[in-house]
């Protein structure tokens, strides 16, 4: 039974990935950028800000998935989130990371998590957006990543770096970019360069114009059709932990997803690319 339902959302999750042909295409009119260049925050301890979009059979261009994972309202039960290999699952199940804080931000953010590094000192910081938010999920990852939107985060008697004040930025979802454009400009205004991760279909592809300026080292992105799963992201920071180069990263990112979807290393590797 633990087989079958393990191979219902291992489908559920490469399906949902696929972006309805008939979606209609629209365009952003404005964004807010929340810059805060004057925020004083401890540059010693290492942080990732993880932007993870819900998956969403209602507001979102995808091939449906079961209403209970595709409900995207409802970050317990979500693909992404509370499934068995969403963000929140994955990590609270992970031996290398401790749960320090979980909350509800705002109506846009359902939760947000503060995982600890259990021997490193690193946080990891994950936003659940409410489903129907993931042009916003989009626009903010994509200002994290060049410098134009930067926050901080109080935690265990310690101030530190969110948005792009963050080392590493990693976004997880459906690629809206398949679905909707954006007009908004991402150019790096710090000269700061910030790690990044895209786990989405063919994000190096549609995310990849959007960042020429940016600024980023892409570790993770991806070629092709894919399932967004947290394995990848939790390898992939293992690796990024250790100080690995990004083809080691890389191999990290790959290893795990070639044994959880049961495909070749040589395919996974083809799938998750590094750098540009």
């Amino acid at each position: 039974m633990k087989i079958l339902i393990n191979s219902i959302i291992l489908l559920c999750t490469f399906s949902s990935c696929q972006s309805k042909t008939d979606t209609k295409k629209f365009t952003s009119e404005t964004t807010k950028k929340s810059v805060k260049d004057d925020l004083k925050y401890d540059t010693s301890v290492q942080t990732a800000h993880i932007f993870v979009a819900l998956c969403d059979n209602k507001y979102q261009g995808i091939v449906p998935v079961p209403e209970k994972i595709g409900n995207g309202q409802d970050p317990a039960n979500n693909l992404y989130w509370g499934a068995m290999y969403g963000v929140k699952t994955y990590f609270k199940n992970s031996k290398d990371w401790k749960l320090v804080k979980a909350y509800k931000l705002n109506d846009t953010i359902l939760e947000r998590l503060i995982f600890k590094h259990k021997t490193k000192d690193f946080y990891m910081i994950a936003d659940a957006y409410d489903g129907k938010e993931i042009q916003k999920t989009t626009e903010d990852f994509l200002y994290s990543s060049s410098g134009q939107q930067k926050d901080t985060l109080n935690i265990d008697n310690k101030t530190i770096g969110i948005n792009g004040n963050a080392n590493l930025v990693a976004y997880i979802g459906h690629d809206g970019l398949m679905d909707f454009q954006l007009k908004d400009d991402f150019k790096n205004e710090d000269q700061k360069k910030r790690d990044a991760i895209i786990l989405a279909c063919y994000s190096k592809h549609y995310f990849g114009p959007l960042l020429e300026d940016a600024n980023i080292n892409p570790l993770v992105w991806t070629s092709n059709l894919m399932a967004p799963e947290a394995y990848i992201l939790h390898d992939a920071l293992s690796g990024y932990l250790a100080k690995e180069s990004n083809i080691e990263i890389q191999n990290c990112a790959a290893t795990a997803y070639s044994k959880y979807q049961k495909c070749s290393l040589k395919a996974a590797k083809n799938l998750l690319v590094t750098d540009w």
